[in-house]
């Protein structure tokens, strides 16, 4: 089974291809439509560790030259420091405009290629080829790409798009099951603002082995969450309106990652409170939406902090280094009902101090 979705954007229309044990037919077709015959990998060190012949095989077979660097696993590689030794790795092996950089990894590795290539003469060819479920469904599409700043997170970046996303869920074979929940989040993302059907669907992670997920419906919802972000992308390339959308929940989560020092608090995990909070926000603010469908998930996530460990004022100072803030208020993603998303800005302190509560109490233990 295959599943091809067009994304278009102004700049350009690229497929994202989602399937099972398609990684060598379609990326030997890409090069060989580009006549490339040297790339450029950056790839993550796990994605190194379990799958760097898988890519090599292709290169090799098609007689392709190629030049890898190895990018440390966590968000913080997604520096200025690491940005530049990107380029230097590119500029220092003679990078030419029409030389294509595979971007191999998860989220925080197609966030910093992405933005290499983008920033490197001004552009050169980008692929990517997530190896995590959450890259898969959100980071790898749409263009943006970015590295984080003591400030906050993703604060230095770009809109750049790929020439074509490749996701084949072998590479999701080797990913522990905490990588399957990270990308689990971003996956009910989508079906709280577009389609509930994914809240029901998204059950097939309560798998204990997600290795016996049925690969058709895998794909199935990979390519639904795929498609409901390419559209969005077609409407808003530049997050004027409604791409903010797909940012349900992540004011939260943002400052929930820089208080726990990008390290202690995965993306996903972030995210998950994140969109426990922006409901409880919503019915704050005169909305009646029942929780339910996401608290649903609760049980799947093993948080490594608890409640204690978060200070309510000091993700409220966080907050205010969100990129997405336009002026002295906070601004918000909110529900009106499922599937019906809105930009709300909120000036009352203490009913996001509420929202905040609501969300790490899910930090305590499960009894």
């Amino acid at each position: 089974m295959k599943a091809k979705i067009d994304v278009r954007s102004a700049s350009k229309t690229y497929p994202a291809i989602v399937g099972e044990s398609l990684l060598f037919n379609t990326l030997s077709s890409l090069l060989k439509s580009r006549e490339a015959d040297r790339v450029f990998i950056l790839i993550d060190e796990n994605a190194d560790q379990y799958h760097r012949e898988r890519i090599l095989t292709v290169l090799s077979d098609n007689k392709i030259d190629y030049k890898i660097r190895v990018i440390p696993q966590g968000e913080t590689s997604k520096s200025a420091k690491e940005w530049i030794a990107c380029l230097d790795f590119l500029l220092d092996n003679e990078v030419r405009r029409n030389t294509p950089l595979l971007a191999v990894g998860g989220g925080v590795t197609g966030d910093l290629a992405g933005f290499a290539a983008s920033t490197a003469l001004r552009g050169i060819p980008l692929i990517h080829i997530p190896t995590t479920l959450l890259a898969m469904v959100d980071s790898s599409i749409g263009g943006k790409t970015g590295i984080n700043h003591t400030k906050g997170k993703n604060l230095i970046g770009a809109f750049y798009q790929p020439e074509a996303v490749i996701a084949d869920i072998d590479f999701l074979k080797t990913l522990p099951r905490h990588e399957w929940v990270n990308g689990l989040s971003e996956i009910l993302k989508y079906g709280a603002i577009e389609d509930t059907d994914i809240l029901e669907k998204a059950e097939i992670f309560f798998e204990e082995n997600p290795g016996k997920i049925s690969p058709g419906e895998l794909i199935s919802l990979i390519a639904r969450c795929v498609k409901i972000k390419a559209d969005i992308v077609e409407k808003d390339e530049f997050e004027g309106g409604i791409r903010a959308y797909l940012n349900f929940g992540h004011t939260f989560a943002h400052a929930l990652e820089k208080a726990c020092g990008f390290n202690k608090m995965n993306h996903g995990e972030a995210v998950y409170l994140g969109m426990l909070a922006a409901t409880e926000l919503s019915n704050l603010t005169g909305k009646t939406i029942n929780p339910a469908p996401l608290i649903k998930y609760r049980p799947l996530y093993n948080f490594r902090v608890t409640k204690d460990d978060l200070s309510v004022s000091n993700l409220m100072e966080y907050m205010k280094s969100d990129k997405k803030r336009l002026n002295e208020n906070l601004r918000f993603i909110l529900l009106d009902q499922w599937q019906h998303p809105v930009i709300k800005t909120v000036n009352n302190k203490e009913l996001i101090e509420h929202s905040w509560m609501a969300a790490i109490n899910e930090l305590n233990p499960i009894q």
